[in-house]
């Protein structure tokens, strides 16, 4: 959630300025780039060159430095930010951001955001209760500013209450579920299927294709990414997600049908993506069979059609997304699909494309509503292809 987030991190004159540096720490291992603002005081408490080595960015103090004539650009630094945190926020600097003071590059910098702005308050238990305080508090409330709550414990005067700065972990935590709520599908159940299915035919080999779930591991990362809760059933395959996940590992068509059956019932969004295999050896040997002479023969059954059987599972609200790949009449067969299954969304493939189909990183696809109107994509990377597929099932939300 924080990969890439442009974050400004104001540091104010507290004993908990300390805990600035883990929490620099912690956004940079995030993905985060991390600019600090310390204000006069904080820089009694913590070094720049500490945060500036932490954060990798330069650390900065003053509107202006004489020595160097170097101006930071208040306006330019609220701006850039996507995310600006104040941790520890000092009851002074609660005051002046309430008041709309700016007596200090920190403050300005506030008064110059456009971006979410969180504060993690310390100070002592009395400050802390103290009625301007808490005024202030449901001022900055009233702004749009988010509290990150103090914590209880022992406190720097020996006091023992409210007022400890929240720990670096909790606040990540907090930036990270803000950050989620604010996502289109955030409180969306999303299941998706991937990979291949592998019919056994004795202990040794099996009857599989050639998908490497990469189309939908793709798509369970950017339903992720989306704000969705994601369930990811996937047949054999290497392929590892990029965000979290409830992954289920099957190996059969069977395995999946009553995985997928399991969980169909609580998802909002479904995307079967899986190239589920439609014949299975009618009867698995139990030992590996030898090599004889002349030519073998293989009885196989069908599979239960997992698409279909979920088309007619399907309840109101419900979205469901099916695939095709298709070598021959690829529209006709697509749309046929799309109306027998109960389908909202077909995405056709097909292997007559260059650089579509199974194992590639590339893909080209048509997708087609339930009205039959059809969007036509170029030739695309697969995670930039699943932003499309997640873009026509936000349409749908």
């Amino acid at each position: 959630m924080l990969k890439d987030k442009k974050i400004i991190l104001g540091v104010c004159g507290s004993i908990a300025a300390y805990k600035s540096a883990i929490l620099v720490r912690l956004l940079i291992k995030s993905g985060a780039n991390v600019k600090v603002i310390l204000t006069a005081d904080a820089a009694n408490f913590i070094t720049p060159l500490t945060l500036a080595t932490l954060s990798r960015n330069p650390v900065y103090t003053q509107y202006f430095d004489a020595e160097t004539g170097v101006w930071s650009n208040h306006v330019e630094l609220g701006l850039w930010a996507d995310l600006m945190i104040v941790a520890p926020a000092s009851a002074n600097t609660l005051a002046k951001m309430t008041a709309g003071l700016c007596d200090n590059l920190l403050t300005a910098v506030y008064l110059s955001a456009k971006c979410p702005v969180f504060f993690a308050p310390a100070m002592d238990l009395d400050m802390w209760k103290h009625e301007s305080t808490v005024h202030n508090i449901q001022q900055l409330h009233s702004y749009g500013n988010s509290l990150i709550s103090p914590r209880s414990g022992e406190l720097a005067s020996g006091l023992h209450g409210e007022g400890r700065m929240a720990e670096p972990e909790e606040i990540i935590d907090h930036l990270v579920k803000s950050l989620r709520q604010s996502l289109p599908l955030f409180g969306k159940t999303a299941l998706v299927t991937a990979g291949p299915t592998y019919e056994a035919i004795d202990p040794v080999r099996f009857i599989g294709n050639h998908s490497s779930g990469k189309m939908g591991f793709a798509i369970a990362d950017e339903l992720s990414v989306l704000g969705a809760s994601v369930t990811l059933i996937s047949g054999p395959t290497v392929a590892k997600t990029m965000h979290q996940a409830n992954r289920i590992d099957v190996v059969s068509a069977a395995d999946m049908l009553e995985a997928c059956t399991a969980e169909f019932s609580t998802a909002d969004i479904v995307v079967m993506s899986a190239a589920v295999a439609d014949y299975t050896p009618a009867v698995v040997e139990q030992q590996k069979i030898k090599k004889v002479e002349g030519d073998f023969s293989l009885v196989l059954k069908k599979t239960e059609d997992i698409l279909a059987t979920l088309g007619k599972l399907k309840k109101p609200g419900q979205i469901l997304v099916g695939f095709a790949l298709e070598t021959n009449n690829e529209e006709e067969h697509a749309i046929g699909k799309l109306k027998k299954k109960n389908l909202d969304l077909i995405v056709l493939n097909s292997l007559n494309d260059q650089g579509a189909g199974f194992k590639s990183d590339t893909n080209k696809i048509t997708i087609f509503n339930k009205a039959l109107e059809k969007t036509i994509f170029d030739l695309k990377s697969k995670a930039e292809v699943a932003k499309d597929i997640c873009a026509e099932i936000l349409k749908l939300v």
